[in-house]
């Protein structure tokens, strides 16, 4: 009896008995503006519709003097000059637990998928400071993705951040699956932003897999989506793996794509008047990218992994996006159309990509076989046309001969099947009978707790894929 005194005693001090309320004046395009209410930008207010529907969430996103400035989260049809706007006096958050996992939200962090609906005691903000960089610990551990390439030659950090680079069409997606599934990570949170409609459940079912659902959360925001609900998706990923990292687990934050989510992020900064500047791109872009993505990353709890993509529009790896967050991450995987098109599968560019805390995580003898591999790779790429015409005499340069002799063996290395899961120990077993070094067994073990461990659905029972598996 004392206990339900007490709930409705905590009820009735939360409660704000003032509303603070306006009405829409304006409407422009997908901008809304109102007079009133009182609200601050990322508050959450909701549109009420003069013919009987349910409101509309809206966020502010901007002020004009008295004018409010908001986005809809959902279509605007129906809303109109009049309509009543009420502010709900707190900003967007998401309920967080492990009923979480195995779940598809959306956009407001919401069931998307057919299970119940998501209820929880314990909510977390979406929009949130990055830990302070003085209380980061150190990355010195392995974390294991179960693609050969990146955990033989582009060894990854746990709380590393890791940009993968690439034109449409070469296999981000399946490579983001893979990752997933085979990842030793303890939690996979994996942000489906501006994707197409068709897209969502062809990687839930096909890249993913029930396996990899099992310890997943998927937030999704389509591309007919409104740019702030593509946003807000971004951030409701993020805050899902902050409450994670903060049970002191180590979660793998899976990111498609950066490009669209900085679109979204242009579309409003348009729409409130900011000048375009770099290729269209307004300022707001190049200010919220850093905020996003300093949120990953160790901190004095646990760890959030990042693997971002970066959609580049005609291959072009300088424009803005890609230059930018370049310079924020901690690494870059570059996936080649070149490469794919030889069927040549995951499609990393080994000698175009790199990992600036491999040589941290990874053992000396480890560092001296990758170091190698990469020059008997840039020895071949120097002289591959003049072998492929026949141009080159065997015996002519001992160096080239080497490469000539390793190429296969560093192929068959470097290409896998996405039903072919990698477990570390074998991928630095091959690594050093491709590089003719044995690789000592503390170098196998010691870096990163668990590395040997292999949290992957068996071959045996995985999909048949083909090319087309790939092109995503």
């Amino acid at each position: 009896m004392i206990d339900l005194f007490n709930k409705y005693v905590e009820a009735v001090e939360e409660a704000d008995p003032i509303k603070y309320t306006g009405s829409i004046i304006r409407v422009k395009g997908m901008l809304l503006e109102s007079r009133g209410p009182q609200a601050v930008i990322g508050e959450v207010c909701l549109i009420h519709l003069s013919r009987g529907n349910d409101p509309v969430f809206a966020e502010v996103v901007g002020l004009d003097g008295t004018t409010v400035q908001l986005m809809s989260y959902d279509d605007i049809q129906g809303i109109e000059v009049g309509c009543k706007v009420t502010a709900s006096g707190s900003v967007l958050t998401v309920p967080v637990g492990n009923m979480l996992l195995g779940r598809v939200l959306n956009a407001m962090g919401k069931a998307a998928d057919q299970g119940d609906e998501i209820v929880s005691s314990l909510r977390y903000p979406v929009i949130a400071s990055p830990p302070d960089p003085m209380k980061r610990r150190p990355i010195s551990d392995r974390i294991v993705t179960g693609v050969r390439a990146i955990d033989g030659l582009l060894a990854v950090g746990r709380g590393q951040r890791l940009g993968i680079f690439a034109g449409s069409g070469v296999g981000k997606s399946t490579l983001l699956g893979m990752i997933s599934r085979n990842t030793n990570a303890d939690i996979n949170v994996i942000a489906l932003i501006g994707e197409r409609g068709r897209e969502v459940v062809d990687f839930i079912e096909n890249d993913l897999g029930p396996e990899g659902l099992k310890r997943s959360v998927v937030v999704m925001a389509t591309s007919d989506q409104s740019p702030v609900a593509r946003i807000r998706g971004a951030y409701v990923a993020t805050a899902i793996a902050e409450y994670f990292r903060d049970q002191g687990k180590d979660v793998m934050l899976m990111f498609d794509s950066v490009t669209r989510f900085a679109k979204a992020q242009r579309e409003i900064g348009l729409a409130i008047g900011e000048p375009p500047a770099t290729r269209g791109y307004t300022p707001s872009v190049f200010e919220t990218l850093p905020r996003l993505l300093e949120r990953s990353g160790t901190s004095d709890k646990g760890s959030i992994t990042g693997f971002y993509t970066v959609l580049v529009d005609g291959d072009d790896m300088d424009e803005p996006i890609s230059d930018t967050v370049r310079g924020i991450l901690d690494g870059h995987i570059i996936l080649s159309r070149k490469l794919a098109q030889k069927y040549h599968y995951p499609a990393i560019d080994v000698l175009a990509s790199i990992s600036r805390l491999a040589n941290r995580v990874s053992g000396p003898v480890t560092r001296k076989a990758v170091g190698y591999i990469r020059r008997m790779m840039a020895i071949y790429a120097e002289s591959e046309d003049m072998i492929n015409v026949g141009a080159y005499q065997k015996g002519s340069n001992p160096s080239i001969d080497e490469a000539i002799s390793n190429h296969s063996n560093i192929e068959g290395f470097l290409t896998q099947e996405v039903s072919d899961p990698a477990p570390i120990l074998d991928t630095l077993n091959r690594l050093g009978a491709v590089s003719s070094m044995q690789i000592p067994d503390d170098e196998k073990t010691l870096h990163g707790p668990g590395a040997s461990q292999k949290y992957v659905q068996s071959s045996e029972s995985a999909q048949a894929y083909d090319q087309s598996d790939w092109e995503d």
